[in-house]
C-alpha cells in the first residue's frame, strides 16, 4: 500500500501554502490531500473552532488511511494541531509525524505576544496586507511566493485561532507521541522558544533545521521541506514491509 500524505497549513493562508509539495508529490506518485481548516480559504466564511479544526483532520486523516499508511504534515497552527490530534488519547491511524515551525507551547507570555503583534498588524488600514506582502517578496522565491495568498488571508479567523490554540494541552500530546516524528524548523523561526523542551518530550524525534530560514520554510525552502517528506515516506515504506 502507497504511503498517503495528509497536509495541514498554518494561521491565515490556506490549502494553497502546499502548491509545491503537491506539484513535488504528485510527480512522484504519491497521493496527498492539503485540507482547508474552517475560517480559512474555501472555508473562509466558516467560523473557527477547535473542535471543528481537529475533526477536519481526523476526517482527512481517516480516509487516507483506507488507501494506505499516513504522513501527516502541518506548519505553524497546522503543526500544532496535527501534534495534538496525533498525541490524543483516542491514538488516531497517523504512522507518522512532520511538525514544521511549532516547536512552541500556545500559552502564556508566548501567544500574548502573537496575539499583540497580530492585533496591532489588523488595526492598520490594510490589515497588514502591504506589510505581508512584502515579507513574502523579501524571503520567499519568485515561483512559490503567490502560494500563501491563492487562497486569501484568514484575517477574521485569526483571533479566535490563537484563542482556541490556548486550550491545548500539547506538552502530555507530544509524550504520547510513539510513532516517527520530525521537528523542521527554519534557523531563525520565532516558534524555536520551546524546541529543547519538545525534544525532551519526544526524544525519538529528529530535530531538522533548516539555515538561513525564516518561519516560512516550506515556501522559504520548499526542496529542502519536500527532501524531509522524501525521508519521511521512505521511513514509513520501510516499516511497512508490504508495501
Amino acid at each position: 500500500m502507497t504511503v498517503q500524505i495528509v497536509l495541514v497549513h498554518g494561521i491565515r493562508t490556506s490549502a494553497t501554502m502546499w502548491r509545491s509539495q503537491l506539484a513535488f508529490l504528485e510527480e512522484a506518485g504519491v497521493p496527498a490531500t492539503a485540507v482547508d481548516l474552517p475560517g480559512h480559504g474555501t472555508r473562509i466564511r466558516e467560523d473557527f473552532t477547535l473542535h471543528e479544526a481537529l475533526h477536519t483532520i481526523d476526517a482527512a486523516v481517516r480516509a487516507a488511511a483506507e488507501q494506505g499508511p499516513v504522513l501527516l504534515a502541518g506548519h505553524s497552527m497546522g503543526g500544532l494541531l496535527s501534534l495534538a490530534y496525533t498525541g490524543g488519547a483516542q491514538k488516531p491511524p497517523v504512522d507518522g509525524l512532520i511538525a514544521a515551525s511549532c516547536t512552541a507551547l500556545p500559552h502564556g507570555a508566548n501567544l500574548a505576544t502573537y496575539r499583540l503583534l497580530a492585533g496591532a498588524l489588523n488595526s492598520l488600514p490594510d490589515r497588514g496586507l502591504w506589510l505581508a506582502g512584502r515579507v513574502i517578496t523579501a524571503t520567499i522565491p519568485p515561483e512559490n511566493r503567490d502560494d500563501f495568498a491563492a487562497g486569501g488571508y484568514a484575517l477574521d479567523a485569526q483571533d479566535a485561532a490563537l484563542r482556541s490554540l490556548s486550550t491545548l494541552d500539547l506538552a502530555p500530546a507530544v509524550q504520547r507521541i510513539r510513532i516517527p516524528l520530525w521537528f523542521v524548523n527554519g534557523q531563525y523561526d520565532q516558534l524555536r522558544i520551546n524546541e529543547a523542551l519538545f525534544q525532551r518530550l519526544a526524544p525519538h524525534a529528529e530535530l531538522i533545521v533548516v539555515p538561513r530560514t525564516t518561519h516560512l520554510v516550506t515556501a522559504m525552502r520548499p526542496r529542502v521541506f519536500n527532501a524531509v517528506l522524501r525521508l519521511a515516506i521512505a521511513t514509513l515504506e520501510q516499516a511497512s514491509p508490504a508495501m
